[in-house]
């Protein structure tokens, strides 16, 4: 049975640019009363059954927030209807509702009330409140002398004690500590196990994976994609994966160019002299060698030949590599390091490790990574040309800086390939 039904559903805002706030203002500058009306929903069409567990993901500025708040009624919609079944509590906003010159016992009594409890029943759950929260040293106090964690566990302890049929949760849980996060995941699902029907907000993927039956992707006001939360979740990665490709790509274009362009150390020798002096790397530079073989360009692609700098975690990726050689050389290695943002080596190689041959110069090299194993995280990669001895013709340091997104909760540095085993 359907306990939520959202039908053609459209809510926009007045932005204004510069409202006055007197009346006095209003009167002698109109022109500061202008606004932009701008859509937070747009034709929203939603079922919710009785006892399931729904996901609300989606970027800042999706719509959410506003979603939620049309379900509890504290606006309403400018076109399309909303139907409810059952008693809603919601939990929308951080100490919404309470009073901050009262205890927080008499939060407790007002706050439970707005929800619809008579003063007897509050009186019956007041214990299991306040042992909730775990506030029972500071339930007299006045609230404006709680901390904002102390006020999320007061508000969340008062809306899942209303026995309602309908919980609606924005995106609080991020506050508080590790504890009582764990307490509040716990009586979600006991509550959901209870037949409670549950809509919440969240930026952590993970929680919508654990606790949720259904997710819906809400992206500029529009439902992007509802359904099995895996699926959902991950066309959602996918969307931030592009929107971050492009960026990342703009990023390592201006990284390549910071680094062609500077300039090189005087204690490079130049590719005149024969001799050659020890070169040793500036601090202050990313970028040293004498050049006689000169990297021009590199680019990182994936199976599909498109240049990228966002991937998931076990792709192939493509590290191609075009040089130029100012100067004959007897012998060439290219090798390639790939390093964390905190410095952290998690992989390096070259030709001369891998027994590979270089017969001849031709302007450029790829080497394919098969599965790129590495964790979630941003990642930084060192190209080098030098000689079997190590004397560099040409070493830059990050010059390109890419992500690693994984579908998986491992933590680490790289996934490593493994089974289990009941013996």
């Amino acid at each position: 049975m359907d306990v939520i039904k959202v039908k053609d559903v459209w809510k926009k805002y007045k932005i204004y640019h510069d409202k006055g706030s007197t009346l006095k203002e209003r009167i002698l500058f109109k022109n500061r009363n202008r606004y932009e009306e701008r859509w937070a929903l747009k034709g929203i069409d939603l079922d919710i059954k009785k006892g399931e567990t729904v996901g609300l993901i989606g970027e800042n500025g999706s719509g959410k927030s506003t979603l939620l708040k049309l379900l509890t009624k504290i606006i309403y919609p400018n076109k399309g209807e909303i139907e409810i079944k059952g008693k809603v509590s919601s939990l929308l906003e951080l100490g919404a509702g309470f009073h901050p010159d009262m205890t927080g016992r008499e939060n407790i009594y007002m706050n439970a009330s707005i929800f619809g409890l008579t003063k007897e029943e509050i009186d019956k759950k007041l214990d299991d409140i306040i042992s909730f929260s775990g506030l029972e040293d500071f339930i007299d106090n006045p609230v404006r002398t709680y901390s904002s964690g102390m006020y999320m566990r007061l508000a969340f302890s008062v809306a899942i004690n209303v026995d309602a049929d309908i919980l609606l949760i924005d995106e609080v849980l991020a506050v508080g500590d590790t504890s009582f996060q764990k307490k509040c995941i716990e009586k979600m699902v006991e509550l959901k196990n209870k037949g409670v029907t549950i809509v919440f907000v969240s930026h952590d993927n993970n929680m919508v994976k654990r606790l949720c039956d259904k997710a819906i992707w809400l992206k500029n006001g529009n439902i992007a994609s509802q359904g099995i939360v895996k699926d959902v979740i991950n066309n959602y990665l996918d969307h931030l994966n592009t929107k971050s490709n492009i960026k990342c790509t703009e990023d390592s274009k201006n990284e390549i160019n910071s680094t062609n362009n500077q300039v090189i150390s005087e204690r490079e020798v130049s590719i005149e002299k024969e001799e050659v002096k020890d070169i040793k790397p500036a601090n202050k530079n990313k970028r040293w060698g004498n050049k006689y073989v000169e990297i021009l360009q590199v680019d990182m692609f994936d199976k599909d030949n498109k240049s990228k700098h966002i991937f998931i975690s076990g792709e192939t990726v493509r590290i191609s590599i075009k040089y130029k050689v100012n100067k004959k050389v007897d012998d060439v290695v290219f090798g390639i390091g790939i390093f964390r943002d905190d410095e952290v080596c998690c992989y390096g190689t070259n030709t001369f490790i891998d027994n590979y041959k270089i017969d001849k110069l031709t302007g450029r090299i790829d080497v394919e990574i098969d599965n790129l194993n590495l964790i979630t995280g941003k990642y930084y990669l060192d190209v080098a040309v030098h000689d079997k001895f190590g004397l560099p013709y040409d070493y830059i340091k990050k010059i390109l800086s890419f992500n690693v997104e994984t579908r998986t909760e491992e933590i680490g540095v790289v996934r490593l390939a493994h089974k289990w085993h009941i013996l």
